[in-house]
């Protein structure tokens, strides 16, 4: 049995992102936990005519049962951004939402992959780390902060640029996290390789880097990118499972990890 655990299912982020993990036949089990309005998440879910059953997990008394098992932990869970904010802006109330949720993950899953959306990431997977070390559980290879999302934006804004290119089959390369100036796509080593000049350089990195910007922008007030980060997060989530399920080989993601998850750093 694969179960994954999403917990924070009931958001902006959570919503989208189960129903595009209840589409994948390599789950059997899903698990939605939230604090509140997962039940009817999870009904809606479970008509869906695919092999995974739908469990919802309403409140901490029930978390544990959520995680028991699981395979890999989604935490998409958090307050979103609004105009005005940037993603260390959120830090002070999600810091301590993940912590809490990686402290019992650390007790009922600790061999689960791990993958933190929960903004921002550059400091929510350290939260994360550090308390699977406190917990005497920490494995470095299990951990992710999932940096998707730049990755994607990065793949769609050049192929704007040069329409020849297909955003499916362009990859780029993007580092340093999930934190605005940090995120550096490496436009370099695009895949097909492109020439850009100097102005379109600075104009793609910084597009990709504030992307989320723009999206917070358009919904004036109403949410922050929530579809399009739950499209990557999935994304993630099911290489993951290609992975370590189906034993498929030669998957890259860029991803936030502890460098010592990398023997050769």
């Amino acid at each position: 049995m694969v179960k994954v655990a999403v917990l924070g299912a009931a958001g902006g982020i959570g919503q989208p992102l189960s129903l595009l993990l209840k589409q994948n036949t390599l789950i059997s089990h899903l698990a939605l936990y939230d604090l509140v309005n997962v039940p009817g998440v999870a009904a809606d879910l479970s008509h869906i005519n695919t092999p995974s059953k739908v469990t919802a997990h309403l409140g901490a008394d029930n978390l544990q049962e959520a995680l028991a098992d699981a395979h890999v932990v989604v935490i998409p869970a958090g307050v979103p951004r609004k105009p005005g904010m940037t993603r260390d802006d959120l830090f002070k109330i999600n810091a301590g939402i993940v912590r809490d949720l990686a402290t019992a993950a650390s007790k009922y899953c600790p061999k689960a992959f791990m993958l933190i959306i929960s903004n921002p990431v550059n400091s929510t997977v350290p939260i994360v780390a550090e308390v699977f070390k406190k917990a005497g559980v920490y494995d470095p290879k299990r951990l992710f902060g999932v940096s998707t999302l730049d990755v994607v934006r990065a793949s769609r804004f050049v192929s704007e640029v040069n329409p020849e290119l297909n955003p499916v089959d362009t990859r780029v390369t993007v580092i340093g996290g999930h934190s605005g100036t940090t995120i550096i796509p490496l436009l370099s080593q695009l895949n097909p390789t492109q020439k850009f000049t100097q102005e379109q350089i600075e104009a793609l990195t910084h597009r990709i880097q504030f992307g989320g910007d723009e999206v917070v922008k358009a919904k004036d007030g109403a949410g922050s990118a929530t579809l399009s980060m739950a499209y990557a997060g999935a994304r993630f989530a099911i290489n993951i499972l290609e992975a370590s399920v189906n034993g498929k080989t030669g998957i890259i993601e860029p991803s936030y990890v502890d460098l010592s998850a990398d023997e050769e750093g």
